[in-house]
C-alpha cells in the first residue's frame, strides 16, 4: 500500500510537471512526458504486486484494483496527447481548455485509485468503493461518447445489437446486488458494469458512423445510446444508496 500511495504521489507530481512545459519548449516536454510514462510504469507494477498479495481466493477485487491504474494510465495518455496539442497555444485556444480537462481527468483518476487502495482491504467499505468507481468511470465514457469526434472504426448494427445483451445481465447483477447488499455482489456489479456499458457505448458509436446508417438514424443512436448509460447510472446510484 505505501508503495502504491508513493508512487502516486511522484505521478501527480509528474503532472504538474507535463502541464507546466505545455508552453515550454519541445526538448522539456518530451523530458516531462518521458518521466511520467516511467511512473505510471512503476505504478502498474505496484498496484499488480498489491493485487497478487490479496490472494486468488477474491479475483473480482484484483480486478477493481487493475481497472483503477488502468483508468490512471489511460488519462495519462489522453493528457500528454492534449499537452502536445496545446504547446504553443495562446490562453484561451480550445486545446489549452482540453488540456485543463484532461488534467482534472487525471487528478480525479489517481484520487479514485487512492481511495481504492484504502478501502481494498476494507470488508464494510470496499463494494462501495468500487462502485464509486464504476460510476465515475462510466461519466468518463459518456463524455467521449458524447463527443463530436467519430470512432476510430465502424462497425454493423448487428455487432451493436450483440452487445446489448451485457447490459441485461449487468442490470440483472445489479438488481440482486441491491437486494442482496453483501459487499462481494456489489464488487461484482461494479465490474461487470463497467465493462457492458463500455462496450455498449463504444459499439453504439461505432455502428451510428457505419456507412450505410443515415444522419438522422445516427443521431437518434447516439440519442438512444446515452438515454441507456444515463438510466443505467441512476440505477448504480439506487444500489449505492441501498
Amino acid at each position: 500500500r505505501e508503495g502504491i500511495l508513493k508512487t502516486a504521489k511522484a505521478l501527480v507530481e509528474d503532472t504538474k510537471v507535463l502541464v507546466q512545459n505545455a508552453t515550454a519548449s519541445q526538448e522539456k516536454l518530451a523530458q516531462a512526458a518521458q518521466s511520467s510514462v516511467s511512473t505510471i510504469t512503476r505504478l502498474a507494477e505496484v498496484v499488480k504486486l498489491g493485487a497478487a498479495s490479496l490472494g486468488s481466493e477474491d479475483p473480482e477485487t484484483q480486478v477493481v484494483l487493475i481497472n483503477a491504474v488502468k483508468d490512471v494510465a489511460k488519462a495519462l495518455g489522453d493528457l500528454i496527447g492534449a499537452t502536445k496539442a496545446a504547446a504553443g497555444k495562446a490562453g484561451d485556444d480550445p486545446a489549452v481548455y482540453q488540456l485543463k480537462n484532461s488534467a482534472k481527468v487525471m487528478v480525479t483518476n489517481v484520487t479514485s485509485l487512492l481511495k481504492t487502495v484504502k478501502a481494498v482491504e476494507d470488508e464494510a467499505t470496499k463494494g462501495t468503493r468500487a462502485l464509486e468507481a464504476t460510476i465515475e468511470h462510466i461519466r468518463q465514457e459518456l463524455a467521449v461518447f458524447s463527443s463530436p469526434v467519430p470512432p476510430a472504426k465502424v462497425s454493423t448494427p448487428e455487432d451493436f445489437i450483440r452487445m446489448t445483451k451485457g447490459i441485461t445481465m449487468a442490470t440483472a447483477k445489479a438488481v440482486a446486488a441491491g437486494n442482496s447488499c453483501r459487499q462481494e455482489d456489489v464488487i461484482a456489479t461494479a465490474n461487470l458494469s463497467r465493462r457492458a456499458i463500455a462496450d455498449m457505448l463504444r459499439s453504439c458509436k461505432e455502428a451510428a458512423y457505419h456507412p450505410e446508417v443515415s444522419g438522422d438514424v445516427r443521431q437518434r443512436a447516439l440519442r438512444f445510446g446515452k438515454e441507456c448509460a444515463d438510466g443505467y447510472l441512476e440505477l448504480l446510484e439506487h444500489v449505492l444508496v441501498v
